[in-house]
């Protein structure tokens, strides 16, 4: 595969280390079928990293994978369908890495900071992987709803410990989704001032109803450990 762009960037590096330890299926099921389908989803993945979702095709797809394009369609319809497994896989996979990383953090305000950051951190630490996430995403409307119901989660947990204040439950929703993806553009693309992270947090806890210094205080905490960081903290 020859280094193409894609949104004008070169082929990408490899899966940032805490993502690229075990892609996890949304529902994972046992036996060759699984087997082969996550092969095609990591093949896919390595396509859409040089190509775009757009300029790639079932049949190179097919061949990263070593298999045929019959074998291809034997799991998948069309390539938006395996997009939409793409999608739902990177989505799992983060957002169950950025879950287990705060399970030991009590508070919703905090939960909800260390969720966006971490995205956030995706769009620095690999601006082209995070790019991607949101090419998939727009193809692919189901990750942003499984995404959401990580958020609601913490949200709920917020407003029950009386840290958030809200409306309706879309309407914050819609405004942390908002927020959090113009962030991850803005990093991305190399726009952003720093700490836009904690800046774009914090606004967003202050938009939950917190006070300004207390929600400027659990924005600038530090994060937990995230996957591999986590295994390298307990060696140290």
């Amino acid at each position: 595969m020859n280094a193409t762009h894609n949104f004008g960037m070169p082929s990408m590096p490899p899966l940032p280390a805490a993502l690229a330890s075990g892609l996890r299926p949304p529902e994972p099921r046992p036996g060759k079928r699984e087997r082969t389908r996550l092969q095609l989803v990591e093949a896919a993945i390595k396509v859409f990293s040089a190509r775009g979702v757009a300029g790639s095709t079932v049949q190179e797809i097919a061949s990263v994978a070593g298999m045929t394009t019959g074998t291809f369609y034997n799991h998948f319809n069309t390539r938006d369908d395996l997009t939409r497994a793409v999608a739902a896989t990177l989505m799992h996979t983060l957002c169950e890495r950025i879950a287990e990383s705060f399970e030991h953090v009590a508070e919703g305000a905090e939960r909800m900071a260390i969720g966006q950051r971490r995205y956030m951190w995706l769009a620095r630490e690999s601006p082209a992987w995070a790019l991607l996430l949101m090419d998939v995403s727009a193809v692919a409307p189901e990750l942003i709803a499984g995404i959401r119901s990580y958020v609601l989660a913490d949200l709920r947990l917020g407003v029950r410990q009386k840290s958030f204040r809200i409306t309706t439950e879309d309407a914050a929703l819609d405004m942390i989704q908002g927020a959090t993806s113009l962030a991850i553009r803005r990093i991305a693309t190399g726009q952003a001032r720093d700490k836009h992270d904690i800046a774009t947090a914090t606004m967003v806890l202050r938009g939950l109803g917190m006070p300004a210094g207390e929600a400027a205080e659990v924005a600038r905490r530090p994060l937990p450990p995230l996957g591999v960081e986590a295994i390298s903290a307990t060696r140290r």
